[in-house]
């Protein structure tokens, strides 16, 4: 029988997964959503376990465990996985010691456990049961210059929505965006979907970029240098599409958060916007040998 793993170390992973997988929180030009809570007891999730939940990326907020998903009817789409949270057991037992009053003294222990919930997004049978989201909306007016770039950008990865989250991901050269109506204007909407598609070149099918083709942990230099490359990439693109002016501002800011964890080496925003340069000819159509 195999041991079981060691309750922290499956948080742990967790946590380093979703990292790695380029959630960034300091840059969400997004409303959140509401907090993760259970939909059968629609109880609230507190701590570390609201941390996972919401890092997850779903839009919904409705979580399940296995059997209060078989209760309602439902079943979990094939494909899907769970996502685990922790609990803490309490135990209580007699021991052989007395009180000043003769009783027995009572010793109590607590352990960490966890077991695995679905959100309901991953889940079939139960549209019934699930209230909608109250999630905020703002107009939305496509940007015709940007529709076109994405329309156009050749070898274009999936691009999925709905999401409480923006990230790349290259095991599945897929893009996962938040709704429009949830970004605070269509200008932040569209940098940050150029931010991921910028990260997207990388690909081994496309640039294949050291920071998206090799592992990069996250905080390393070579995961700042490929967020550098992406933010400038997709400042590159907007400029293009004629939507620059209302996106500098929050570019730089992230560009300076990534030179800085590089030690402000003023010569890397130079080496930086080449590589900038030649991802966003490789998304507008018009990369060169």
């Amino acid at each position: 029988m195999k041991p079981r793993k060691d309750v922290y170390q499956i948080i742990t992973d967790r946590i380093i997964a979703q990292l790695e997988s380029g959630v960034v929180p300091w840059h969400r030009p997004w409303t959140e959503t509401s907090m993760p809570r259970n939909l059968a007891s629609d109880r609230p999730y507190h701590g570390i376990n609201a941390f996972l939940l919401t890092s997850t990326g779903y839009d919904s907020p409705h979580w399940l465990t296995w059997n209060q998903l078989k209760r309602l009817g439902g079943s979990v789409r094939s494909g899907e996985k769970a996502c685990p949270i922790v609990f803490w057991k309490r135990y209580e037992r007699e021991t052989e010691e007395r009180d000043a009053a003769g009783n027995p003294v009572v010793e109590s222990r607590a352990f960490l456990r966890y077991f695995s919930v679905f959100n309901t997004t991953q889940c079939e049978g139960i549209d019934e049961h699930v209230p909608e989201p109250e999630l905020p909306s703002h107009d939305f007016s496509p940007v015709g210059a940007a529709e076109a770039v994405v329309a156009g950008m050749p070898k274009c990865p999936t691009i999925e929505h709905g999401f409480r989250t923006a990230c790349y991901s290259p095991l599945n050269d897929s893009v996962r965006m938040p709704r429009r109506e949830r970004f605070n204007g269509p200008e932040a909407y569209y940098a940050t979907l150029f931010h991921e598609l910028t990260h997207s070149t990388g690909h081994a099918s496309r640039l294949g970029r050291e920071g998206i083709a090799a592992t990069a942990a996250f905080g390393s230099d070579r995961y700042s240098a490929e967020e550098l490359i992406a933010e400038m990439g997709a400042a590159f693109i907007c400029g293009h599409a004629g939507i620059e002016t209302a996106t500098i501002d929050n570019s730089a800011a992230y560009i300076h958060h990534w030179m800085q964890r590089l030690r402000d080496d003023r010569r890397l925003i130079v080496r930086t916007a080449a590589q900038a340069q030649k991802a966003a000819d490789f998304v507008l159509g018009t990369a060169r040998e």
